[in-house]
């Protein structure tokens, strides 16, 4: 099955960080159907992409967020163990 075309799950513990990381489920699926991945710890994966943001967040204005997903390219489906804001 093509990466593209799996369906992606988030674990109960993204689903868990997705506000308090200010991360929506498509910004974790358009990271992943549309950048490089990379090897990440445990033989996991991960990729980056970058969103214009320009907003404040927890008091601060930034103009850019990033979204880094880690997860498991499994047979049938790509699973999202965690994910990672960084705000620039």
């Amino acid at each position: 099955m093509n990466a593209n075309t799996k369906p992606i799950r988030l674990s109960w513990h993204t689903r868990e960080q997705l506000l308090s990381r200010g991360v929506t489920e498509q910004e974790i699926a358009d990271a992943i159907r549309t950048t490089t991945w990379q090897p990440a710890e445990y033989d996991r994966l991960e990729c980056r992409k970058d969103f214009p943001y320009s907003m404040d967040w927890n008091g601060k204005f930034y103009a850019t967020k990033q979204v880094r997903p880690i997860f498991v390219d499994e047979e049938s489906e790509i699973v999202v163990v965690t994910v990672y804001s960084y705000y620039f």
